[in-house]
């Protein structure tokens, strides 16, 4: 019985980056012994154990053998005969297929070292297109590695745009599709992501609302880019120098999609594309299962952010309403995600990316004069319970107009 460390701790540690799950293969060994040795078994799919000290992975070697479409349609082979180099050789990327020894040797059949120092992402084997997850695996490193100048070899690409035509990733669930995505939201290129998916043919079948954006003009005066698509990705890189946060991304990533479906006619006027963003975003969202708070803010912020960018020319009472429909008083940081997205929106534009965005403060000074409003006070001196709605409207109402008139007068 001889253990490994492999995949992403011995890649993390060649690239000098910090590693953070270790998970180790077995050779030589069988589930029973494996447990006899204290192992707690706990593969669904294949044989997986969690080690009686350290907590971490440890699972058999096994092969892999394509039986049905999907990425759950495979027949798993895994006892004691099966090799290093075959369990290797099952997996998706040559700098994930690299094993340590216990005493610090690497053992690299495909040439996995090499490929990180040319910076590439190339499949082990052909057998990489008989999972489609993978795709999204591929667009995944993308987003984590393309600042340190990764690109996909074009073999590579070659194989996920050949899985786009077969029909193979129709079969990802929605589950599995949001993983990948959140995950790639967390990273630090998330727009590498979208264009990896776009490259390789798979974007319009993931994601089609945001693949129906690429080629669609906007007015030059405001969208120096011009293509919605471009400006999307414009707006998701702002937001992540903006924000760590995979929510404000998410939404930056959504607060568009209406404009896919402006009519040609219309070109490159957009009207009305904000409750449209917003529909388009439910569905998806519907569609990829995602969690409630990150339909939430996506919604929003596709619906108002151009009420952000006009924040200047708003009523009082379209300024109470605004802060309103994001119900501040209970959801405070929710505010600040849509603040930090619309700033995204309006620097995700070409030549424009270092512009102030006095609208930030603005808008959070008065979401702050309207939190002052002692709500607790005019619902005790009402006249009655049934008056309390229109006394808090009133109290709100007085307190933005208060702070407009102090805002224009401190110009």
């Amino acid at each position: 019985m001889d253990s490994y460390l492999v995949g992403g701790a011995v890649r993390d540690k060649l690239l000098g980056i910090p590693v953070v799950d270790r998970d180790w293969v077995v050779v030589g060994s069988t589930v029973a012994q494996m447990i006899d040795a204290g192992y707690k078994s706990v593969g669904k799919d294949f044989p997986v154990f969690l080690h009686p000290t350290t907590h971490e992975e440890y699972a058999l070697a096994r092969t892999e053998r394509k039986s049905a479409p999907g990425y759950h349609g495979f027949d798993i082979h895994a006892d004691e005969s099966v090799t290093l180099e075959e369990d290797l050789l099952r997996r998706d990327l040559t700098i994930n297929a690299i094993a340590e020894t216990s005493d610090g040797l690497l053992v690299d059949p495909f040439n996995g070292q090499q490929d990180i120092k040319d910076r590439l992402l190339r499949h082990v084997s052909d057998a990489f297109i008989e999972d489609p997850v993978r795709v999204l695996r591929v667009a995944r490193f993308m987003s984590r590695l393309a600042p340190m100048g990764f690109t996909v070899a074009p073999e590579t690409m070659a194989l996920m745009q050949a899985m786009a035509a077969n029909g193979e990733i129709d079969t990802l669930v929605a589950e599995r599709v949001w993983q990948e995505l959140h995950a790639a939201m967390a990273a630090k290129k998330p727009s590498a992501f979208i264009e990896t998916l776009r490259e390789s043919n798979a974007l319009a079948i993931i994601l089609p609302e945001v693949d129906k954006l690429f080629g669609i003009p906007q007015p030059e005066k405001w969208h120096p880019e011009i293509d919605s698509g471009i400006h999307t990705l414009m707006v998701l890189d702002q937001a992540a120098t903006l924000s760590d946060d995979p929510q404000v991304r998410f939404a930056a990533l959504c607060h568009d999609l209406g404009k896919g479906t402006t009519p040609v006619e219309e070109w490159p006027s957009h009207r009305g594309h904000e409750k449209r963003s917003a529909d388009l975003t439910k569905l998806l969202c519907e569609r990829l299962k995602t969690p409630k708070q990150f339909t939430d803010i996506a919604v929003l912020v596709g619906r108002y952010h151009l009420h952000c960018h006009n924040a200047f020319e708003l009523s009082a009472k379209k300024l109470v309403e605004l802060l309103k429909a994001f119900d501040i008083s209970r959801r405070p940081e929710r505010f600040q995600q849509f603040l930090i997205a619309c700033e995204a929106d309006a620097r995700g534009r070409k030549g424009l990316e270092n512009r102030d965005y006095p609208q930030f403060a603005y808008l959070q000074g008065a979401a702050e004069a309207m939190l002052a409003v002692d709500n607790g006070a005019i619902a005790k001196a009402a006249s009655s319970p049934a008056r309390i709605p229109d006394d808090l409207h009133r109290a709100n109402l007085t307190a933005i107009k208060r702070y407009i008139s102090n805002a224009q007068a401190n110009k």
